[in-house]
């Protein structure tokens, strides 16, 4: 079946590359829908769609823009006409995929635009810029796909070209996997690593048992903003948020913070949620990278060549506590909260280098001091990978969720 895939770039300065990805979506029997962002410059070729339609969907006028003479102004004015087009391709289901190229202009762009569509729309950025130290994580989509763009500055060269057809076979194979809707009940669950977090080994099969998906994610960034998303878009119908440590890393500015609105949208959209301070006990840390000097001196573990994890003290884990409290404070819905007073993770035990009773009760004391008292909190004299933590969260998962 033909898929139809929006091709978002300026035309004014890559116009033979973005030609070339038409013509190679055309020949292999699809559809693409040029989009031409650029405001300044001769148009090579016709786009589907002008930049002249772009401004004014994006509230003004290509002449008005041109008579800005502000680059960052302008295209901040055809981000918000390409997102709304976009937006309603995709609400009436004329739009399978979405593949934007660009360098600095074209990335930061296509960026937005793609944060404007849901999880499961295929987004492909190739881009000059791409896996580098100016795209933030907040910048960024759940589910977006990059490629280094590589000789692709100015004009067709083979290595281009081959990058083009390796991003058109992408966006394609991406477009017919696409499944339209997600009807099964699904229940996301977070985690810090199986070793760390081993209570998945006993959540996933007893909430199979029960009918539900089990979705989950990552908590070292990218995994905890995707959650976020999912929730907010009502993929996900309880979620079972047991490892937290994005929250200690979005408080200390650690590398992989999850932003602002961690562990908001289930409060939000009130829906079942269960969390527990898993991972709270150790930051996560760029092993390449130096350690600030308030950190050095702590006990830490390389846990591979990308990460190195770094001990937290009991005031840090009060703050933690305390931010808790006062998200979940928020609650539309059924909120538990689970402490395993024995441990946080797989280091927090006798003989790990986490290993912090006092640091416990520390967080402990703050997030009762500070949580709402018609929130449930259940203080188990347990270690969070004890099977009977899982049968613990199971149990108040039953009571909590009407799904």
């Amino acid at each position: 079946m033909s898929k139809t895939i929006a091709v978002i770039g300026t035309l004014d300065t890559k116009g033979s590359e973005i030609k070339y990805i038409k013509e190679q979506i055309e020949e292999r029997g699809h559809k693409a829908i040029v989009m031409d962002v650029g405001v300044g410059g001769e148009v090579p070729f016709q786009p589907s769609i002008t930049r002249g339609q772009i401004a004014q969907a994006g509230g003004s006028s290509l002449e008005e823009i041109i008579a800005i003479d502000n680059e960052a102004k302008s295209m901040k004015i055809m981000v918000v006409g390409t997102s709304k087009i976009v937006k309603e391709l995709y609400s009436d289901d004329k739009l399978d995929g979405i593949l934007a190229i660009g360098g600095t202009v074209g990335t930061s762009l296509a960026l937005t635009v793609t944060k404007a569509l849901p999880i499961g729309m295929p987004k492909l950025i190739v881009s000059t810029i791409a896996f580098s130290p100016l795209i933030s994580l907040d910048l960024v989509s759940a589910d977006l796909m990059m490629m280094q763009w590589v000789g692709g500055l100015w004009g067709l060269n083979p290595i281009c070209r081959r990058v083009l057809n390796e991003a058109v076979g992408v966006i394609i194979g991406a477009t017919e996997a696409k499944k339209k809707t997600f009807t099964e009940p699904m229940i996301g669950i977070t985690s810090l690593g199986i070793h760390s977090c081993r209570y998945l080994n006993w959540l996933g099969p007893a909430l199979k048992r029960r009918g539900y998906e089990v979705v989950v994610f990552h908590t070292q960034g990218p995994g905890g903003q995707a959650l976020e998303q999912a929730i907010t878009e009502g993929l996900i119908n309880a979620v079972l948020d047991l490892s937290t440590h994005e929250l200690l890393q979005q408080v200390y500015s650690g590398p992989c913070g999850a932003g602002k609105h961690r562990l908001e949208a289930a409060a939000k959209r009130g829906i079942p949620q269960i969390v527990a301070p898993g991972g709270i006990d150790a930051f996560v840390w760029s092993t390449s990278k130096q350690l600030s000097p308030r950190f050095r001196n702590r006990p830490k573990r390389e846990h591979n060549d990308l990460v190195s994890k770094v001990s937290t003290n009991k005031e840090e884990k009060a703050v933690v506590g305390k931010l808790i409290a006062k998200k979940l404070n928020k609650a539309m819905g059924s909120v538990v909260v689970v402490i395993p007073m024995r441990g946080f993770s797989e280091d927090d035990k006798p003989g790990g280098f986490t290993y912090d009773p006092g640091g416990r009760e520390a967080f402990r004391k703050a997030l009762k001091q500070n949580i709402k008292s018609d929130i449930k909190v259940v203080e188990l004299d347990v270690h969070i990978n004890d099977r009977a933590f899982a049968d613990e969260v199971i149990a108040i998962f039953d009571e909590i969720s009407k799904i």
